[in-house]
Formats: C-alpha cells, sequence, structure tokens
C-alpha cells in the first residue's frame, strides 16, 4: 500500500488499487451523512455533532460528495449500472429536501442507475415532515427508513432518543401518505429497564403503522459509548442472553401473526419489501462507499475513507481519493465472509458454497436442529436464528 502523510490537520491517506466491477453482480452506492443533531448514548456510529464538525458545512460536504463520486468513476475500470442507493448516517434528514435531492443528483451525474432502481434515505423522525416526503418521493428516492427503536417512553429515554414514540409513528404514517410503498421502522430490544410489555407494544403499534419492512436489533453496548460508561458504573445493568432470546422470539412470532416474514436474521418484510442494497452485501455485492468514513467492496478489495468530514473533504480538494485504509481479501476470507452472511437469509447458504468437511459439519448442524435442508440450501431453524453466530463456527471451525 502506497501512503500518503497529508499536511495541517489531515489523516494519512492510501493509494486505492485498480478495480474493476463484475458484470452481472448487483452494485451499490452508499453515501454516509454524518451529521446528527445530538448524539444518542447507545451509538459509536461515524457521526458528528455541529460542535465536533471543525468548520465543515453540509455544503462543504456536498461538494466533497461530488468529489469523490466523480474519482470514483475515474477509478474504476467500468463504470457499472446501479441497483441500488441508499443514503445512511448520522442524520441524513437534517440535509432537508433541498439536500437529499441534490445527493441523489450527484450519484445519477456520475453513475447510470438501472430502470427500477432501490433509492433509500435513512430519517430521524423528529426530522421529516409531509413536504420532506412529498419532495423525496418527486426526486426519485423509493425508499424511507426511520428509526424509532422504541415506543416506551423510559425506554427513549435510556437510549438518549428525542423524538416522543408518537413520531416515528407519525413519519411513517406521513411517509405512506405521500406515495412511499416502502418503508420500514427500526426497534431496539434488550434496553435496560425495557419489559416484554414494552417490545410487544412498540411491535403492535409499528404494525399498526402500515410500514412493510421492520429491522430489530438486540441492543450492544459499544466501548466508548456513554451507555457504555453508565453501565460501568452501575447505572444500568444490559439484559443476559437468554432475556434477548426471549425478545426475539416476542417480537419474531408478533410480527408472523401480522404477515411480516423474516428474510434475514434481523429482518422482516410484507412479500416485496425486502431492502434490495442490504440483499446485496449478504449476497457479496460490489459497492462503492463514498462520505467520511464510508467502507466499500469491489473485485475482493474493501477499503474505508478517513473519518472525520474535514480532512475527508480537505483530501477530495487536493485531488486524491479519502482513503484510509484497504484489504484485498483473500479466497479463504471471501470463503468465510460469504458463509457468514448467506447463512443469515432465510433463503439460505447453497450446498454448493461449502467443502466435504463443511457439508459433514452442516449434517451435524441439521442433527442439533440449527440448520434444515431446503433442496440445494441449508436454513437457519428457529433456534438456529438465535444461535446463527455459533452456526456459522460449527460450519467453518
Amino acid at each position: 500500500m502506497t501512503r500518503t502523510a497529508a499536511a495541517g490537520n489531515h489523516a494519512p491517506t492510501v493509494a486505492l488499487p485498480a478495480m474493476t466491477p463484475a458484470r452481472g453482480r448487483p452494485f451499490g452506492i452508499y453515501i454516509h451523512v454524518p451529521f446528527c443533531a445530538t448524539r444518542c448514548g447507545y451509538c459509536d456510529f461515524n457521526t458528528y455533532t455541529p460542535g465536533e464538525l471543525g468548520g465543515t458545512s453540509p455544503d462543504g460536504w456536498l461538494a466533497a460528495l461530488r468529489a469523490e463520486l466523480a474519482r470514483a468513476v475515474r477509478h474504476l475500470g467500468r463504470v457499472p449500472e446501479v441497483n441500488t442507493v441508499f443514503v445512511g448516517g448520522g442524520t441524513p434528514s437534517l440535509l432537508g429536501a433541498a439536500g437529499l435531492t441534490a445527493v441523489l443528483d450527484a450519484v445519477r451525474a456520475h453513475f447510470p442507475l438501472v430502470s427500477g432502481a432501490e433509492v433509500t434515505t435513512e430519517a430521524n423522525p423528529e426530522s421529516t415532515s409531509p413536504s420532506l416526503f412529498d419532495r423525496l418521493l418527486e426526486a426519485g428516492y423509493t425508499r424511507v427508513s426511520l428509526g424509532m427503536q422504541s415506543a416506551a417512553p423510559h425506554v427513549l429515554e435510556t437510549l438518549d432518543r428525542t423524538h416522543s414514540p408518537g413520531r416515528a409513528l407519525a413519519a411513517a404514517r406521513e411517509s405512506r401518505a405521500a406515495g412511499f410503498e416502502h418503508v420500514n421502522l427500526d426497534l431496539i430490544y434488550g434496553t435496560p429497564g425495557e419489559s416484554d410489555e414494552d417490545l410487544l407494544r412498540s411491535v403492535d403499534m409499528v404494525v399498526e403503522a402500515g410500514v412493510d419492512h421492520v429491522s430489530a436489533y438486540a441492543l450492544v453496548v459499544e466501548d466508548g459509548t456513554a451507555m457504555a460508561r453508565r453501565v460501568r458504573r452501575g447505572e444500568l445493568v444490559p439484559p443476559d442472553d437468554d432475556v434477548l432470546a426471549h425478545r426475539y422470539e416476542l417480537l419474531d412470532a408478533r410480527l408472523a401473526g401480522a404477515g411480516f416474514d423474516w428474510y434475514e436474521v434481523s429482518n422482516w418484510s410484507k412479500p416485496g419489501g425486502e431492502c434490495l442494497h442490504n440483499i446485496g452485501y449478504w449476497n457479496g455485492g460490489h459497492w462503492w462507499g463514498a462520505g467520511p468514513g464510508a467502507h466499500g467492496f469491489v473485485e475482493a478489495v474493501r477499503w474505508w475513507n478517513v473519518k472525520h468530514p474535514q480532512p475527508y473533504a480537505q483530501t477530495l480538494a487536493e485531488g486524491r481519493l479519502p482513503v484510509a485504509d484497504y484489504e484485498r481479501l483473500d479466497a479463504d476470507t471471501m470463503h468465510t465472509e460469504d458463509v457468514m452472511l448467506r447463512v443469515r437469509l432465510r433463503a439460505g447458504l447453497p450446498t454448493s458454497a461449502l467443502g466435504e468437511r463443511e457439508l459433514r459439519r452442516a449434517d451435524t448442524a441439521v442433527a442439533d436442529g440449527l440448520l434444515t435442508r431446503a433442496a440445494d440450501r441449508l436454513v437457519l431453524t428457529d433456534r438456529g436464528r438465535l444461535l446463527a453466530d455459533a452456526v456459522v463456527r460449527t460450519l467453518l471451525d
């Protein structure tokens, strides 16, 4: 790798190897918006509040984003058609309708989108409105993902979420009324102080909001977060694994009863509501990640950008890609990640992806009730979903 030390407060960067996206493989664009109004106590994402930006503005970030997309096109050996675009963060909705329209225009200016491409933006319910959803639909967005986390006020308070319990549900209804067919609500389960009833009420309210997709994740207390410090001080006691497994079973049963099917361990949808961008990740698709701290993956090369918006923009102003580092995945690593990701899908892991010894281990997992065989695929059982990481270890160790 060739490292270039930047001047001033600039982060070191590396020269990204040449790469050519494979034909016939889905290609996505991920855009990372690093701005947040406040920092939630559990969050360890690459986000920055106004006082942490060092003078970087949304306009400056957008100019740098355009420059990165232009350099991406020049760097790739072949400019692929884009199947999916995902604008995440951070809080993309802080850009407003004009800013999010400009983001999508920047992608279109450099990459061709296939007909019917899925275009998603994440949004914080507090920074949305009916007019925002109207304008996003007009701009070409096809999908909205809203952070809800919980409908219980005391759970939101523990998570340091600023929106009211009802605002996420109202935003979901507003997006549906604007004409969005595909709307996701995110839930977190296992927050200290949450009860089974809190979770079930949250799920029921999600169903009543009329969305076609739900993502639900067990709370993870990440090192370096405000919540981790509270746990260390003994102020919060996170639930144990048995409680988390029970909560997962509760929400899965409730969603199934409302017509949602799981298609990935942490994701449920009504028919046709699956997130194609994320399915691309799980199936080994290629994507360019643009923005501070964004990750990309093309032709066995995985890279990540410098994290802070200021050196990110400065590097691009100097005519270089803002790549902090990269790795070239060897065949064994590619195989491990393929198994790890694809086994989480309801579509299952093709038996052709496994070697003879791994197939024998798969037989053991089937006998243990963790996997089932469906034609030429291995699919997690309900119990297997609770132990998905252990299933991967069984197959690969």
